[in-house]
Order: structure tokens, then sequence, then C-alpha cells
């Protein structure tokens, strides 16, 4: 008795959408007020993890039933992803762990919990891995709900949702090292609101110097930055000389990780 008990708990406290709108401080879900730094936040690192014990049992939803998919071993899905932020940042998620919106997480209608996913946005084939740890979203046209974090990453906070593609990770003990963040380095060299003008300085550097380029939004500016660089010290090289030029230009370290596709 003590152990349905418990699972009716779970259950009534991790299962976003079914829940009361008055558990939470906000009515309606929003972007946090204050962001902290997220280009430097890494992917999920797929490790092998123990399934949680009852976050895995089929369940309803507002007279739904769902299907854990407890022995799957291979997935690729495509269709439309959301995301979730300060609404129910801080309170608990369907396995029993606290939500963090600025980690790499996320929410699944069917896979067993925890589990790895690499998630790319169709539109721009931005990737990220994130580790799901929840239940959702529970729209008919969503296949998963990410992270505010995961979200900014694969760059569709603005327009709310993305069309994706999420594909299932197998983590072992032989491949969980191919998801380890390594680290790259960028020259900040500039940055300016017109959009032609840090272009065509992009361009010109990197012809200059033969080496890759790119510009990097950020409101209404756009960062002109030479790279990646694989070292440290190669940046650093490069950027003496572009200083001659651009004094305020810095190198800057952002981190990034391998994936691989299980399908």
């Amino acid at each position: 008795m003590r152990n349905k008990q418990r699972l009716t708990l779970l259950c009534i406290c991790g299962l976003l959408a079914a829940c009361s709108s008055s558990r939470y401080q906000y009515s309606d879900d929003h972007a946090p007020e204050n962001i902290p730094q997220l280009d430097d936040i890494a992917d999920a690192v797929p490790t092998p993890q123990t399934y949680s014990r009852y976050a895995n049992r089929d369940y309803q939803v507002r007279g739904i039933d769902y299907e854990v998919w407890r022995d799957i071993k291979t997935l690729t899905q495509e269709g439309k992803a959301s995301w979730y932020g300060n609404k129910f940042h801080g309170h608990d998620t369907s396995n029993g762990e606290v939500y963090d919106m600025f980690s790499m997480s996320a929410a699944h209608k069917n896979l067993p919990l925890p589990s790895f996913v690499k998630v790319t946005n169709l539109g721009n084939d931005k990737t990220v891995v994130v580790r799901v740890n929840d239940r959702g979203p529970f729209h008919p046209d969503r296949i998963i709900d990410l992270s505010y974090a995961a979200a900014y990453k694969l760059d569709m906070l603005q327009a709310g949702t993305a069309n994706v593609r999420v594909e299932l990770i197998i983590p072992t003990a032989d491949n969980s090292s191919l998801f380890t963040p390594t680290p790259q380095w960028f020259i900040q060299v500039l940055a300016s609101s017109n959009e032609a003008k840090a272009q065509n300085i992009a361009d010109t550097l990197g012809t200059k110097y033969n080496t890759e380029n790119r510009l990097v939004i950020s409101g209404k500016f756009h960062r002109v930055q030479l790279g990646p660089f694989s070292e440290s010290e190669q940046a650093q090289n490069l950027l003496a000389t572009v200083q001659k030029k651009y004094t305020n230009a810095y190198v800057l370290k952002e981190l990034s990780s391998k994936t691989v596709s299980n399908k």
C-alpha cells in the first residue's frame, strides 16, 4: 500500500500538465528575468544509469493512457519541440529530481527515465544532448519538452517551438567518453549593429588569416568571431596579430560535445 501511495504522489507531483496551477508561483510559464551565461553550458553526458523505480510505469493524464517504452533500444522521431521554464523551475520532475531550467534536460511522454537523446533543430541544424528526466509535453502535436537552456542552445526560444529530430542514445561504459565536453577557442574581434558590415569584416579577416569565422547575434549586435581553434595557444598567437588593428579583441573559450547516433 505504501508503494502504491508513493507512486500516486510522484505521478501527481511530476506530471506537469496534469498539475493544478495553485502548486506554482506563476500561472503562466515564461523566461527567467535574470539569465546567466548559457553559451558555455555543456551538453548532458550520457552515462549508464539505473532507471527510476517509480517513474517508469504506464500512466494516465487527462484520461489518456501513456505507455512507457521500458525496453527500447533505438528511436528516431521527428516532430515539434517546445520548452518550459520559470514556472516549473525548482519543482519536482516526474522522477523526483528538481527541475533546473538552466540544465540540459527534457521531458518525454514515453521514454524511460532517465534517458539521453540528441535533439537536432531541423531549421538550423543545431544540436544538443539532453537528459530526459520528466514527463510531457501533453500536447498531441509535440514530441519533446526542452529545458530553457537546451532551447536557448537550439535557438528556438523566440519562436517557442521548433521542428526537431530526436535520437535515442544508449550510453555504455565504452561510448560515454565520446560525449565528454571538449573546449574550443574563438577570437572575439568586435560587435556591430550593422550586420552587413560585421559580415564583411568576418569574411575579410577569415580570408586574411586563413581561418574560419562566424557571426554571433547578441541582442541588436552581431559579434565577429574567428575560429574555432582546438588549442588555446593557436588562438592566443593569432590574437596578438589581430589586436594590432582591433585593440579590444580577446579570446573566449566555448565547450562543445561530440555526439553520435545510436540508430
